[in-house]
């Protein structure tokens, strides 16, 4: 079998979850994986026996989680020999706005996805990739190029989470994945600006390229003037 990285970020995101809040800790676990475009659109869930040892919860509460998820539009149930829980082609859109973001909290989040995703993509070109992580990079890019509108959001996440992959760090592919969760929080409160979805897929492939090339500097550079143009546009329109 051909060498691939140590963890992904279903991996990262399927992990035990505390028992106090089981069932709302998990249903915030399989949205997220879903919202980061971790498991995509039209595609099926690990098996009901997998989750439930994944997170460490009873298949009970794993059942009541998948209902709440498809009541809401997430996912839906098929029966038969192909069936399981599936993702929705179209996936409801994100909630209204609940008033002013706080500046600090802005700053807070932008803060800590600049340290994690400088250091990722530093880190992911310092690494010898193997075929199949080259191949996932290459594969998650052309994606989040090719996304449309409505979908770019995770596909662009998902781009950035195959960078913290190929790390081979689970701690750092599931800090990625929860800094993501709190920046996409933020996303979801601005336009999506098409001059700017164009620059930001130039900034993908030449962090990309860098990475490939074994070109750490390069990459870090390349992923913090990517990150400070989506904190400028935050700024701009929510501080």
């Amino acid at each position: 079998m051909e060498p691939t990285s140590v963890v992904n970020a279903g991996e990262a995101l399927f992990r035990p979850v505390r028992a106090g809040n089981a069932f709302e800790e998990t249903v915030e676990r399989l949205l997220q994986a879903i919202r980061l475009g971790v498991v995509g659109a039209g595609e099926r869930l690990p098996s009901e026996r997998e989750l439930a040892e994944r997170l460490g919860v009873s298949r009970v509460t794993l059942r009541e989680a998948i209902r709440a998820l498809a009541d809401a539009g997430y996912v839906e149930s098929r029966r038969g020999r192909y069936g399981g829980t599936f993702v929705h082609d179209t996936l409801p859109g994100p909630p209204a706005p609940d008033g002013k973001v706080d500046a600090v909290g802005i700053e807070d989040a932008l803060c800590l996805r600049y340290v994690l995703e400088t250091g990722a993509a530093e880190m992911a070109a310092a690494r010898s990739l193997s075929p199949a992580d080259r191949r996932h990079l290459t594969g998650t890019l052309a994606e989040a190029a090719s996304a449309d509108l409505d979908d770019y959001r995770r596909k662009d996440s998902r781009l950035h989470l195959a960078i913290a992959e190929v790390t081979a760090s689970g701690s750092l592919t599931t800090a990625m994945a929860d800094a993501r969760t709190r920046v996409n929080q933020l996303l979801d409160r601005i336009p999506l600006l098409p001059p700017n979805l164009e620059h930001s897929n130039a900034q993908h492939e030449a962090i990309v390229d860098a990475i490939l090339a074994g070109d750490a500097p390069a990459a870090r550079q390349a992923m913090a003037e990517h990150i400070e143009g989506t904190a400028s546009l935050l700024r701009a329109f929510l501080a």
